[in-house]
């Protein structure tokens, strides 16, 4: 028999990283967009994510939508902890978005567009961290209902975790940008890189101490024997790979930045997994205690097993019509 809680707990995990991936790097070229003072840089820089951004939001609707359609009891906890983090992230979204639409046109409100498109940037990343932050603490909550007050998302860890994704996000930015520039904007994407190479080795580090001594539930998992063995690949391979980002930006590579980077955020996400599976609220509810009936999760499935495919495919087009360096000739207008 299906194990339909796990099938869809694996779907939404998906769906996260592959926002987290997609949409991150173009939220980090909005992030790094007021440190470029040359108008001709920032027309490229919006210009090498323009056609795609869009796309990789439907990432983040298919996550929404099937945690409400697959975990409902979860949905009724985290969304009323979280009400007013997401609400500002909607609107940084939003206002990034007019900003795509109006910065070409309106060239005499220029500069305000481009507050619109990093200030919306900036907002929607750091948000992104807060409820990441909330998510690992944890959510007050009693019979299936969250029993916190709306102030609690704002913690001291919560804005750390924040402070980490915008300086995430913006390396994964400027490493995008490595390979689609060139000439000086590609240099000062790659001395950018270098830099936010090493503030984010210290968010990694920091989090990965603040959270098990913060957390016994995780501590004792990550640091109980024999599972301390099973963990070991994390750090390790994320030790690697920032060695081989360190070099590869040394020697300008265009391409391999941007893959370690990658890496670095899928195994960041895949410690969170492990630290906090089984649960989809933290240390309240598990996947199987969340889960909605069976007849209505394996009603979804169907239409979602469809759905997925189609959306790989168009990202992938999307990409591949839009692969090679961007200049101001083949632009968004």
């Amino acid at each position: 028999m299906l194990d339909l809680p796990f099938i869809w707990a694996c779907i939404i995990g998906f769906a996260v990283i592959m926002y987290v991936i997609l949409d991150g790097f173009d939220l980090g070229v909005g992030i790094l967009f007021p440190f470029v003072k040359n108008f001709r840089h920032k027309d490229i820089m919006m210009n090498s994510v323009a056609p795609l951004w869009d796309g990789n939001e439907t990432w983040l609707v298919l996550g929404g939508t099937s945690l409400f359609a697959a975990f409902p009891k979860a949905y009724a906890v985290i969304l009323p902890a979280l009400y007013m983090p997401l609400i500002l992230f909607l609107i940084g979204l939003i206002l990034r978005g007019i900003a795509f639409e109006f910065r070409f046109k309106a060239s005499k409100y220029q500069r305000i567009w481009d507050s619109c498109f990093a200030g919306g940037a900036t907002l929607a990343s750091f948000m992104q961290g807060i409820v990441l932050g909330r998510f690992i603490e944890g959510f007050p909550a009693i019979d299936g209902k969250f029993i916190g007050a709306q102030y609690e998302w704002l913690t001291p860890f919560s804005i750390m975790t924040g402070v980490a994704i915008v300086c995430g996000y913006a390396l994964l930015g400027a490493t995008w940008l490595l390979m689609k520039t060139e000439g000086c904007l590609q240099e000062w994407c790659r001395r950018m890189a270098m830099r936010l190479m090493f503030v984010v080795v210290f968010f990694l580090g920091l989090v990965s101490l603040w959270t098990p001594s913060a957390q016994p539930a995780i501590a004792e998992r990550w640091f109980s024997w024999p599972n301390i063995l099973y963990f070991l690949p994390v750090p390790f391979y994320s030790g690697l790979l920032t060695i081989i980002l360190f070099f590869s930006l040394r020697r300008k590579h265009d391409y391999l930045p941007f893959i370690c980077s990658v890496g670095l955020f899928i195994l960041s996400y895949s410690g969170l997994a492990i630290s906090l599976w089984p649960y989809i609220v933290p240390r309240v509810m598990t996947i199987w205690q969340a889960a909605s009936p069976p007849a209505s999760q394996l009603f979804v499935l169907i239409g979602v097993l469809f759905l997925i495919p189609l959306i790989l495919v168009y990202t992938v087009h999307a990409y591949w019509v839009f692969r090679g360096k961007t200049g101001e000739e083949n632009g968004y207008h």
